[in-house]
């Protein structure tokens, strides 16, 4: 039996967001951060290095490897979209060319996400109320209302901002996510006839998913989400006639076809070594439950008060595919974030299910709900912004003294320079900012996507400060650049440099920024090179694997804003 609905939406309240503001936000968000800036420690650089390997021909393209060892991240998809971007575009710097396919799939990530708000609010369980005397939201456009405000919501996420714009497998499995569950809200309906296009791509998403690194994610989230389609499917009143044109929906069931590509894939891709036996990443005893509590708060916001609100609200239709697939996409997503090392980069797969969940809470806010989430907004997005400006004019002019005295203490020997651009960049978002604010505290008609326009235009906006003018200052505290060619100074320009015990960042960073020729430490390896870099951590042992009567200690180099994290300099002095 069909619970009613907890939607009572206007026909005014759908208006549509204009074009071309939702595309302006959507470049906004997307370009800073992959213009301008070198690549970050640790995962960024890293990937960036085995890109690097892969289209110099010094690494195997199914095994990816840095200098003779199998890679931290596994799975060789990513890698490839950058190594065949970076020979395709040898007129462009390497660490430009890998970056415009990874810019491409977080642009798709917002296209799916908007797609799959779109898709899920035209089932006819997610409708609002029809009124006695007409007046209600038209399915149509209802649909792009919420659409917006989920793609909205998930810019507004505060954990997206960084990792989605780093050239990282994580990004690519984010796209492949949000593609997956994009393809299951158009499985939902069941009398859409296009239905082998949705397998199709539900299929690609699966194979991509795999050799992206996240086998076990693909399993589990593909096979909860067949799942819930069947039980939908199963439990259906009538078909969804929202979809079909003059001609009939096919008889054949998509669920079959995509379950045994389900199968399929992953049986082919454990033949194919790309699926490794599970273990638990971490025991259950040993998870540290309230630092992961503070990372679901602070990493999902404002999400996830919205998505609890759904929750509560169309609780009556939790097995509904509008509610049960973005809530089992989530669900995945979110306990793998317990279980995995790197919990943020897990919890990330999590943000556009938790998007589409949050665009559904919207029609069942009251209005006092909605100016809380806008004042609480606004102070906070305003006062970051300033923080950015202050500090930012400090560094400039030394005024105010105490935090232009906090940035040389945290980055020693940094030299602020003057940008015209960049300034005019963060000066044209302020501005836009403050027009914003200005419209939406104005006088309105209400629009479902409102009380979220405030939270992604401010996230935008902070993010763009600090890509532009804090990017001088990150680049400096947050690349290995500084650090490389410092190291190349030190050791001959000609010839190679024996490493030992370097992680895959550094390395990575020394052949780019360095342009060092590296060759790891241990049998003959290296007997014709005349330096040595070597990490601290493997100094105790390094007699094992190099004769150091050879060797004399040349010089310590340490990252200017991390006095911790250090690399020696040896020089050869005999054979």
């Amino acid at each position: 039996m069909n619970q009613p609905t907890p939607a009572i939406v206007t026909q005014s309240a759908v208006r549509r967001l204009p074009r071309i503001a939702l595309f302006l936000f959507c470049v906004a968000y997307v370009l800073p951060g992959f213009l301008g800036r070198e690549p970050w420690k640790n995962a960024d650089v890293s990937a960036f290095g085995v890109m690097l390997e892969m289209a110099w021909g010094h690494g195997g393209w199914w095994s990816p490897q840095v200098l003779g060892v199998a890679v931290e991240e596994a799975g060789p998809l990513p890698y490839w979209l950058g190594a065949v971007f970076i020979k395709l575009l040898p007129f462009f710097s390497p660490e430009f060319a890998v970056r415009i396919p990874f810019a491409l799939l977080l642009a798709l990530t917002l296209v799916c996400t908007w797609y799959t708000v779109y898709h899920l609010a035209r089932q006819p369980a997610a409708q609002p109320v029809a009124f006695a005397f007409g007046g209600e939201a038209k399915p149509t456009d209802y649909a792009r209302a919420l659409a917006d405000a989920g793609l909205l919501a998930l810019m507004a996420c505060l954990g997206l901002a960084q990792l989605s714009h780093e050239t990282t497998p994580d990004l690519a499995r984010l796209a492949l996510v949000s593609l997956l569950l994009l393809t299951a809200s158009r499985m939902a309906h069941t009398g859409q006839r296009q239905h082998l296009r949705s397998v199709g791509l539900w299929a690609l998403a699966l194979l991509a998913l795999v050799f992206s690194g996240a086998p076990w994610i693909a399993a589990m989230l593909g096979g909860g989400l067949l799942v819930v389609l069947w039980h939908s499917r199963r439990h259906a009143s009538a078909p969804d006639t929202a979809w079909l044109s003059e001609e009939a929906p096919s008889k054949r069931d998509p669920l079959i076809w995509a379950a045994v590509l389900l199968v399929l894939i992953l049986g082919l891709s454990a033949l194919a070594g790309q699926v490794p036996v599970p273990a638990l990443q971490t025991a259950l005893a040993q998870v540290q439950w309230q630092s992961w509590g503070k990372l679901l708060v602070w990493f999902t916001w404002p999400a996830w008060p919205l998505v609890l609100w759904t929750l509560w609200r169309w609780r009556h239709q939790l097995l509904r595919p509008h509610v049960a697939l973005p809530l089992w996409a989530a669900l995945v997503s979110v306990v793998d974030s317990a279980l995995s090392p790197e919990r943020d980069r897990a919890l990330l797969l999590a943000l556009p299910a938790l998007a589409a969940l949050a665009a559904f809470a919207l029609p069942t806010l009251r209005r006092s709900v909605s100016a809380l989430v806008d004042w609480f907004t606004l102070l906070f997005f305003s006062g970051c912004a300033l923080v950015i400006w202050v500090i930012w004019f400090a560094m400039q002019t030394g005024v105010p003294a105490k935090p232009a005295a906090n940035v040389a203490k945290l980055a020693p020997g940094f030299v602020p320079e003057f940008s015209l651009w960049l300034f005019l960049a963060g000066a044209v978002a302020t501005g836009a900012w403050l027009w914003l604010v200005a419209w939406r505290v104005g006088k309105h008609r209400q629009a479902l996507w409102k009380s979220l326009v405030l939270p992604a235009a401010g996230s935008t906006l902070c993010w763009l400060l600090l890509m532009t003018l804090w990017l001088p200052l990150l680049d400096f505290g947050r690349s290995y650049g500084p650090v490389s060619r410092r190291i190349a100074t030190l050791v001959p320009a000609q010839g190679c440099v024996v490493v030992d015990g370097l992680s895959q960042a550094q390395i990575a960073a020394l052949q780019y920024h360095g342009a060092l020729t590296l060759v790891r430490s241990g049998g003959n390896a290296g007997s014709d090179c005349q330096s040595m870099v070597v990490a601290p951590a493997s100094q105790a042992s390094l007699h094992q694997r190099v004769e150091l009567t050879h060797w004399a200690f040349k010089s310590t180099v340490s990252r200017l804003t991390d006095s911790k994290e250090s690399l020696l300099v040896y020089q050869r002095v005999g054979n």
